[in-house]
């Protein structure tokens, strides 16, 4: 029988499926059309850093006929939206490192020149991220490229089917389980791309899961958790990284009101324990202003400024974190 301190555990994380709904459910447009048809992706080869520029040039062609190909199917089905976000996706001016049309979709797209990139930021994105709901992933991708400058890169890495904010597997660490082994190979790709580089991992919301899932053994310079609901592990010493670790919560954010518990059920654990932003988690924290959940990457932001900073080698701004 439950005790009375697991039940009153349950209504906290209870709470925070709330909570979170609040957070995310005004921005939610339709589910991910995980049924429309799409080819199986092209067999592509390794990115090596001798041949880079022509390996990366090979995968952007790729790519490009394989959401071409996507559209095509996904228009013959009759899913108009997705159809178009798939047409945007095939501009020739934008750049996928990889994709897979099938399931409800992966892609990384690149911003800037990878292959010369001195510093590289991959983007981790949360909840109800996928090509219908992509817009707001590709702007903060775009802003913080722009941020950083000259030689350096930026991926927009929806690797993984995000969960739904209206679903139960948000208060899990399933969809991050599954999605960890993707995100350390194509970490991995981009290593061995550009091996000279400095990498970071940006983690936003349920992505920081993900990264915490990620992170024993992942060769990058910096993990940056932003608007988490915790990551599953109670400090940085259990991500088994030599990364450092950053944490950032912004004064807006209602994710900071969501109660920070993990409680084992039988079946399934719900909640992600301890908040990155407490001292308890040891994260480096930096200030991220007045970002609300879906703001950090804001042009002309406080959290967007300190972010690139981190991404660049450089410390945060000195300033008031929300902690």
């Amino acid at each position: 029988m439950a005790t009375r301190t697991q039940f009153g555990r349950l209504r906290r994380t209870l709470l925070a499926a709330l909570v979170g709904a609040a957070v995310v459910v005004p921005m939610s447009g339709a589910a991910r059309s995980e049924s429309v048809p799409a080819p199986a992706p092209a067999a592509l080869g390794p990115l090596r850093a001798a041949t880079c520029a022509s390996d990366v040039a090979a995968r952007y062609a790729a790519d490009r006929d394989g959401v071409r190909a996507a559209e095509r199917m996904a228009a013959g089905h009759g899913d108009r939206r997705r159809a178009a976000a798939l047409r945007a996706l095939a501009d020739p001016a934008r750049r996928l490192l990889w994709f897979d049309g099938r399931d409800g979709g992966r892609s990384a797209e690149v911003l800037g020149d990878l292959c010369r990139a001195d510093r590289i930021a991959v983007l981790v994105p949360g909840s109800d991220t996928s090509f219908e709901e992509y817009g707001r992933l590709r702007d903060g991708a775009v802003a913080l490229h722009r941020e950083l400058g000259g030689r350096s890169a930026v991926i927009a890495w929806l690797g993984y089917p995000t969960p739904s904010m209206l679903s139960l597997s948000v208060l899990t660490p399933s969809r991050a389980g599954a999605a960890a082994p993707a995100l350390r190979a194509f970490v991995d790709e981009v290593n061995a791309a550009r091996p000279a580089a400095r990498i970071s991992v940006l983690c936003h919301s349920y992505g920081s899961v993900v990264c915490a899932r990620a992170a024993a053994g992942l060769p990058v310079s910096g993990i940056v958790l932003y608007g988490s609901p915790g990551t599953g592990f109670d400090d940085v010493a259990a991500l088994r990284t030599t990364a450092t670790v950053w944490a950032g919560l912004g004064a807006r954010d209602p994710i900071g009101r969501v109660p920070h518990v993990r409680l084992r059920l039988p079946f399934v654990t719900l909640g992600f324990g301890t908040d990155p932003v407490s001292p308890r988690f040891g994260a480096r924290t930096f200030p991220a202003g007045d970002a609300g959940h879906s703001d950090y990457l804001e042009p002309g932001s406080v959290s967007l400024a300190n972010i690139a900073r981190i991404v660049q080698g450089r410390s945060p701004s000195e300033g008031d974190t929300h902690a």
